[in-house]
């Protein structure tokens, strides 16, 4: 064997050695084990090396203790679970060496101050005003010669778009729209409109048309600048006093585009009967809001994970008003879970469900987790996720870890959930520094 042949030989089995290393179950959860680790203080986080070796570990005591010890630098065997308790906030590392001597792992610690919320599950009305006039649609006028426009669509607005101003005010309010165009119209005026298109203003003249059957002036728009629904509160931070709710994003039901926050209210409600879902069919809960002046709080954000704001009064019927702490989403796991929502007037109760994947996700994503639906009485009453759920809390091992967002049309017994991590900062109750680290925050 010349040497070429043998250089050969001796590369493949490097390349096979390599690749055996790799495939191996100690190296594997070695390379799973992040860098970087969030901890809420006073909270414990369990590591699983599962490498048979023992290694010396160095870590601040007085910030974070290690399998309960006191010391600076303890000994440590990798194969067994690592239980680390933080105290106070900040950040440390924890450093290994194998044997003592060889460089293993240095994992950064950020500890943010512990964080408790009320969970919710109870109904709630939804009323959003929208912070403009929303075109949802075009219509032709027909004027006394026979010829048929819509001047809206004439002058380039779309579906979708929100109108902010007309002739320099401001305004939100259908019943204005057509004081000005009958105004506009009589004094042969175009109107001038601002409208927002993408997060862009734009500006446009528009003059109306005179509708010769009704003796109107119009502008050939379907407008609309409020809507209303029901959903469910999702958690309530007294500490700060807001809330979140609903886990996705409110949009108009004919175009599709998110509704832009003029103002809103969540009003307290009762759920009086529910259509079940079927295949192809997701069902939905019918409720009324009870005493219609009993608002709970205000609406000051729609995100795309739901509505958040300032909340005045809690609901009543709560399944507990303890606070409980909350996850972050890189420790929710795959298994059981439960979740608090209303089948029957206010009563909030729990029901059984199966956490089936975890999205691994480092920043802010809808679809973080997949859920199904395993509670035989949920199923029975519901045939699964329902609308109007959304916003039902998820608690996975005494912590709120997410909220039931969608359903799927052709398995309604299973839906998307997202992580309660994306919410709380959509809340301003959790906020992300520059450095990534997260600080805890009272909005």
């Amino acid at each position: 064997m010349n040497s070429n042949q043998r250089k050969r030989w001796f590369g493949l089995l490097l390349v096979f050695f390599v690749c055996m290393v790799g495939l191996s179950a100690p190296f594997q959860r070695y390379a799973a084990v992040p860098n970087e680790l969030r901890m809420f203080a006073g909270q414990m986080k369990r590591l699983q090396y599962g490498v048979p070796v023992h290694a010396e570990v160095t870590v601040d005591p007085q910030m974070l203790q290690i399998n309960g010890s006191t010391s600076k630098s303890l000994s440590v065997n990798l194969n067994e679970p690592l239980s680390l308790q933080p105290h106070q906030s900040g950040q440390t590392q924890v450093k290994m060496k194998l044997f003592g001597k060889i460089p293993f792992k240095t994992v950064k610690v950020n500890v943010v101050p512990d964080l408790r919320v009320i969970p919710g599950g109870q109904t709630i009305g939804v009323k959003v005003k929208s912070a403009g006039i929303l075109v949802v649609g075009h219509h032709q006028v027909e004027g006394n010669d026979g010829m048929k426009q819509s001047p809206g669509e004439a002058a380039g607005l779309r579906l979708g778009d929100l109108i902010v101003k007309i002739n320099g005010a401001p305004i939100n309010e259908v019943h204005k729209v057509a004081e000005l165009t009958e105004r506009s119209g009589k004094d042969h005026k175009p109107l001038t409109v601002v409208y927002k298109r993408g997060g862009q203003l734009n500006q446009t003249s528009l003059r109306p048309a005179y509708d010769a059957e009704d003796k109107v002036w119009r502008l050939g728009l379907y407008i609309r600048d409020s809507a209303a629904g029901v959903g469910t509160l999702t958690f309530y931070a007294p500490d700060q006093g807001v809330y979140g709710a609903l886990g996705h994003v409110i949009t108009d039901m004919d175009t599709q585009t998110p509704i832009e926050v003029g103002e809103g209210q969540i009003l307290q409600s009762s759920v009086t009967s529910i259509n079940k879902s079927q295949n192809g069919e997701p069902g939905s809960k019918l409720a009324h809001f009870v005493k219609e002046g009993k608002i709970l709080g205000s609406i000051e954000r729609n995100t795309p994970f739901g509505i958040f704001g300032k909340m005045s009064e809690t609901p009543t019927h709560s399944y507990s008003e303890k606070s409980v702490p909350v996850a972050f989403a890189e420790d929710v796991n795959e298994g059981p879970a439960q979740i608090l929502t209303v089948l029957n007037g206010q009563k909030v109760e729990r029901f059984n469900i199966e956490i089936t994947h975890v999205s691994k996700q480092s920043g802010p994503a809808t679809k973080g987790m997949v859920i199904k639906i395993t509670d035989k009485r949920l199923l029975n009453k519901t045939g699964g996720i329902v609308q109007g759920m959304s916003g039902s809390p998820i608690i996975q091992n005494g912590k709120l870890v997410g909220a039931v967002t969608h359903v799927f049309v052709n398995d309604p017994s299973s839906g998307y959930g997202c992580f309660i991590e994306w919410m709380l900062q959509d809340a301003g109750v959790l906020l992300r520094s520059k450095d990534t680290s997260w600080l805890g925050e009272a909005a």
